[in-house]
């Protein structure tokens, strides 16, 4: 069972918003997922990545890849969580 870390879309049209997901690689991008780890909205201004870094780092520790977007969320998410709250 191949695991990937993945979006899966749950906006409206013209309206996207994300699920971080945990699904099997060949599973459909909106399908059942194994565990959702956070939300993206790419068009909000403030707080737009709600992350759970903490099991993201499980997951690619038990085996799960992922992509290259989500990789990029996963550096952003840990960027923010490291830096200091002004």
């Amino acid at each position: 069972m191949a695991l990937k870390i993945r979006l899966s879309r749950i906006g409206s049209t013209h309206n996207p918003i994300y699920h971080v997901v945990v699904a099997e690689a060949r599973s459909r991008r909106d399908g059942r997922a194994t565990e959702i780890l956070g939300t993206y909205n790419p068009r909000a201004k403030k707080d737009s990545l709600v992350l759970d870094t903490a099991r993201a780092d499980y997951w690619v520790s038990k085996g799960a890849k992922p992509t290259d977007t989500a990789k990029s969320l996963i550096k952003e998410a840990k960027q923010a969580a490291a830096a200091p709250a002004a």
